[in-house]
Order: C-alpha cells, then sequence, then structure tokens
C-alpha cells in the first residue's frame, strides 16, 4: 500500500510547513486527489490517520478533494471532465488526446493554530 509513504511524505511537508510559520498545531489538511493518480482516498485517510500521532498534525482533520479526469481534445478543440479513467474524447470519441488534469496528488492548503503568548509587562 503505497499510500503509507505517500501519507509520511504528506506529514513531513506539513510538519516543515508549520514550523517555517511558526504554528503550534494543524487542525485541518486539504489534498486533491486525481481519480488517474494511483491513490486510494479511503487508504489515504486511514494511513493518515495512522501517521498523523505524535506529530503537529496529531488532531488535524484531512480533507480529501477527488478530482475527475480532464481531457483535452484536439479533434473537437475541447477540454472536458469525465467519470471513465480513460483518454477517449466523451463528445466524439477521438483518441488524439492529452490529459490535463486528474493524474495529480496535490496539498491544496493547511489550517494553521497558534498558542496565544501572555504579554509581559516591562513594568
Amino acid at each position: 500500500m503505497h499510500e503509507f509513504s505517500i501519507v509520511q511524505n504528506l506529514i513531513d511537508l506539513v510538519e516543515k510547513f508549520a514550523s517555517k510559520n511558526g504554528a503550534d498545531r494543524v487542525s485541518k489538511v486539504v489534498v486533491s486527489v486525481g481519480v488517474l493518480s494511483g491513490v486510494e482516498p479511503h487508504l489515504l485517510e486511514l494511513a493518515f490517520e495512522t501517521f498523523k500521532e505524535g506529530t503537529v498534525a496529531e488532531k488535524a482533520k484531512i480533507v480529501i478533494e477527488v478530482e475527475k479526469l480532464k481531457v483535452r481534445c484536439f479533434d473537437c478543440e475541447q477540454i472536458l471532465e469525465k467519470e471513465e479513467p480513460n483518454a477517449i474524447c466523451p463528445l466524439c470519441g477521438s483518441l488524439n488526446t492529452e490529459v490535463e488534469g486528474g493524474d495529480e496528488l496535490i496539498l491544496k492548503s493547511l489550517e494553521l493554530e497558534y498558542e496565544e503568548k501572555e504579554a509581559q509587562d516591562k513594568s
């Protein structure tokens, strides 16, 4: 299950970003998973829940947005979303196409939390 290694890298990115921005915790992680990315969303969520323990994202919720396949057809000059995992143009049936999206795995956003520091009086 390669989702484990993907999540390990994701947690590393989250921790680096949180540290760089001085955050104490991460409360939400949003990722975009394309249908052709080879990543199973439910396995990604399971792996995240397993590997987040003991990290800055320990209490974080993961939000997985599944992206449809987008193909550009050079014959009918359209960019179309489709459900089927193939590059056949759904309008004209052409194979003269190119994948434009739906094959990525993207860390889209993080919700960071900061501890409130008590102001010290310099009397």
